[in-house]
């Protein structure tokens, strides 16, 4: 019988996080560490894509990655 890995809820989300930091990053032609960092300067992790993760994760991706990117760059501007 094979073995399978358990995941906590905890593990789940933080896959998802770098997941969609990965799509924003590739989508924009960015690195994921300037994603990472600009999403971070904003609280976008802590404060959008965690609490609202069973929600977004429901997405399709591409809904989702346009959605970040939109979220992003308004966030950024202060609006």
């Amino acid at each position: 019988m094979e073995t399978r890995i358990q995941l906590s809820k905890d593990e789940i989300v933080m896959g998802f996080v770098a997941s969609c930091i990965e799509d924003v990053a590739d989508t924009l032609a960015l690195d994921y560490l300037e994603v990472y960092q600009r999403m971070d300067a904003v609280r976008m992790i802590e404060d959008y894509i965690i609490p609202n993760y069973e929600v977004l994760h429901s997405e399709s991706r591409k809904n989702l990655t346009d959605s970040l990117i939109d979220t992003l760059k308004r966030w950024e501007e202060g609006v």
